[in-house]
């Protein structure tokens, strides 16, 4: 029986997904000093027991100053690695593949959690300082950043490294390197929130420079036969910020050092009120990976309101993008990809304990 498209495998270097699914790395907010707890296990493994080909931890952030806020994961102490340990394991048991993406929130750093507001944290709080390219705040409510040293950027480039050499040691088989929404990646990108005169800013070699050097860095420890992925904002939906044809530039750079193995195509969130989107619809996003896939040269994954098992077949069938990235659909119904599969007229394979229900 031929497979539907979006439940073939998916190979890249040594590393074999069971489909085209993957679960996109969602935040919580629930750890404590940058450690995880039952609520990430209980979390991630449940996503992976329910049928996707790849399942990422959130934004992981490689430095202590660099977590959005005190409830977000880091990486970069041994009791850290040692519990994302136990969450590879279980993604692994689930048969899906452990991945993580990598993070650092520049000048979004120190803010409350969601739920709790659109706003830095107070001195009472526990706020701590921010850093970022330029000293521009994210927005109204939101503290001033520090700007970086060119120093203190390389200390970020090399957190980067390390956080992958622990993600390596913890037995994840993707990282994705966050340059998207807003955070640091997307912050030294765009035009928006880079107004740096120096080599770290200045046209678009220069804003990509943070970038392409943190890439260089950590594929220095990233095991070779393992994929590493960018994920970026293709716009930012602005007048005098980023457009397709400045992030279809930088995806054939990444795509020609031959150290990066896919793009994954998001958009937006430079500022805390950014311009409204032309279109919210289903598969928004998608011409963006399509765009990369086709001009860059490079494998890329689509992502933003796709839901539909109809649709997200259709993406892979008709080569728009090599894997789909799938958020609010999969963390409201663990089992999505098992529905999808179901729907589509294929099967995903479920751990044996479960081997005897019948998904509806």
């Amino acid at each position: 029986m031929t497979l539907p498209h979006l439940l073939t495998p998916l190979t890249l270097r040594s590393v074999t997904a069971r489909n085209r699914i993957a679960v996109s790395p969602m935040c919580q907010y629930s750890a404590r000093d940058g450690l995880g707890d039952d609520w990430h296990v209980q979390h991630l493994g449940a996503r992976a027991m329910g049928g996707a080909g790849i399942v990422f931890a959130e934004a992981t952030s490689v430095t202590d100053d660099g977590r959005i806020t005190p409830g977000c994961l880091g990486l970069y102490d041994d009791a850290q690695e040692a519990f994302l340990t136990r969450v590879t394991k279980l993604i692994e048991y689930g048969g899906a593949v452990p991945a993580i993406q990598l993070a650092h929130a520049g000048r979004k750093a120190g803010t409350v959690p969601p739920w709790d507001g659109a706003r830095s944290l107070t001195e009472e709080e526990g706020a701590w300082e921010t850093y970022a390219p330029s000293a521009i705040p994210f927005g109204e409510g939101y503290a001033t950043p520090t700007a970086f040293t060119a120093s203190a950027i390389t200390r970020v480039i090399e957190a980067f490294a390390a956080g992958a050499a622990r993600a390596a040691r913890a037995g994840f088989r993707i990282v994705e390197l966050h340059a998207a929404h807003g955070y640091l990646g997307h912050e030294f990108l765009s035009p928006i929130a880079n107004r740096r005169t120096d080599g770290w800013g200045g046209d678009l070699a220069g804003r990509s420079r943070f970038l392409m050097e943190t890439v260089e860095a950590v594929r220095g420890v990233w095991p070779e036969e393992l994929p590493l992925f960018v994920r970026l904002s293709c716009t930012d939906w602005m007048a005098g910020g980023l457009t397709i044809e400045d992030t279809v530039n930088v995806a054939r750079r990444l795509q020609e050092t031959g150290k990066v193995d896919l793009v994954d195509a998001s958009s937006g969130g430079i500022l805390a009120k950014g311009p409204v989107i032309p279109s919210l619809h289903p598969g928004y996003q998608v011409p963006f990976a399509e765009a990369i896939r086709h001009q860059a040269g490079i494998a890329s994954a689509a992502v933003g309101l796709i839901t539909g098992a109809h649709h997200a077949d259709e993406i892979i069938a008709n080569g728009r993008a090599d894997l789909v990235m799938v958020g609010r659909a999969v963390l409201a119904d663990p089992a999505w990809p098992l529905r999808v599969a179901k729907a589509l007229g294929g099967a995903i394979a479920v751990p044996r304990q479960y081997g005897r229900a019948t998904l509806t």
